[in-house]
């Protein structure tokens, strides 16, 4: 291997999309550099050697991570281990911050320069990370403006690139075409379901969804749209769905546009409510964790709000269904009162134009790939 060779790590699947789309434009800049790393089919059609599948690192909270230590320790081994056997002139981390920082600091006594791409969240929680990021990381690389004055502050390397959800959000279908495609009724309410795309998030996510769900049809004769990870076994959705499989239509493509032709969304919190707004369409977030890793987890958290939607509003836009809060009966609540009032609608899409309007129109896989070949 060469020394123009680049580790990349990706850890969960909106990362991996962002690392792809990286890729691919460092190549039109440097067609003869290599990746190697961690992530998924789309870095793999991008030209990336895993080593080790994403997959692999899908491990949700602090319980959680502690049983898989062991083994987050063998990879983490294992790409040190690589990296010193390869050389590589650089390494592009992105996001997956419990993982990707332990990563930096082994990369370090190798002399190999970190680029970290997308911040983990130390305006929300865990700010000392910020110290341990200006010792292992040579410049971090921004999707949201606010945080810039944070690393200003700190001393820290970094540039706003821009967010990348900016360049994939394309509707490709007019919402009668989705409609027809998907044998939905155009008198209906349509409400698109984002449960998570980890197995551990579905499975704590489904059972409040699908109930709600049944209520939802059956007092308001909603339809439905459940995406699913492109990666997921076929079975998982339906065995957890059980009989509200018959009635739950599920889509492993078209995703913004069922979002964009639905009434309301309901999603786990994370880049999909983020997604629901750019694309303007209302929603309600949610999100589950083991009551042991959200008891460890609380006293550390910094922010009023859960969803980035909200954190970028400045205020409690959207309803944020968190822990024991989310329950179907919260869920039935919070949907009717989206689909019946027609302010309510309009006050968030007002703020949705403004989000969308913050975040500027900088190209951000070109603007990492650039700062990458910049390094280099």
């Amino acid at each position: 291997m060469s020394g123009r060779d680049v580790l990349i790590v990706a850890g969960e699947k909106s990362g991996e999309n962002y690392g792809a789309a990286v890729v691919r434009e460092f190549h039109r800049l440097q067609p003869e550099t290599a990746f190697f790393g961690v992530g998924g089919t789309n870095m793999s059609a991008a030209g990336v050697e895993i080593l080790v599948p994403m997959e692999d690192l899908a491990v949700m909270g602090l319980a959680e991570v502690v049983r898989e230590i062991p083994r987050i320790k063998r990879i983490l081994n294992r790409l040190a281990e690589e990296a010193q056997n390869r050389r590589p002139a650089a390494a592009v981390l992105i996001d997956s911050p419990d993982f990707n920082l332990r990563l930096a600091r082994l990369l370090k006594p190798l002399g190999i320069p970190v680029l970290y791409y997308i911040s983990p969240t130390v305006w929300a929680w865990r700010k000392g990370r910020l110290d341990t990021i200006r010792d292992v990381v040579r410049k971090m690389l921004l999707i949201f403006p606010f945080e810039q004055v944070l690393y200003a502050e700190a001393g820290i390397p970094h540039a706003y690139v821009g967010h990348p959800l900016l360049e994939r959000l394309r509707v490709q279908k007019l919402r009668e075409e989705f409609f027809q495609e998907n044998g939905l009724d155009p008198d209906r309410p349509l409400i698109t379901l984002l449960p998570g795309s980890r197995k551990g998030e579905i499975q704590r996510h489904i059972g409040p969804l699908r109930d709600a769900a049944d209520r939802l049809r059956a007092e308001r004769g909603a339809q439905f749209v459940l995406i699913e990870a492109e990666d997921l076994d076929r079975r998982f959705v339906p065995d957890l769905l059980g009989e509200a499989a018959g009635h739950i239509r599920r889509l492993r493509t078209d995703a913004y546009e069922a979002m964009a032709a639905s009434d309301l969304v309901l999603s786990a919190c994370g880049t999909a409510n983020l997604e629901s707004a750019l694309l303007g369409t209302p929603l309600v977030a949610f999100y589950r964790i083991s009551p042991l890793t959200y008891a460890l987890g609380r006293p550390f958290v910094r922010i009023r709000n859960y969803s980035i939607v909200n954190i970028l509003a400045g205020k409690k836009l959207i309803a944020e269904l968190i822990q024991k809060d989310f329950t179907a009966a919260n869920l039935v609540r919070e949907a009717e009162r989206i689909l019946d009032d027609e302010n309510v609608r309009a006050e968030m899409k007002l703020y949705f134009t403004a989000i969308r309007q913050t975040l500027g129109d900088e190209r951000a896989s070109e603007n990492v790939a650039r700062e990458l070949a910049a390094l280099l």
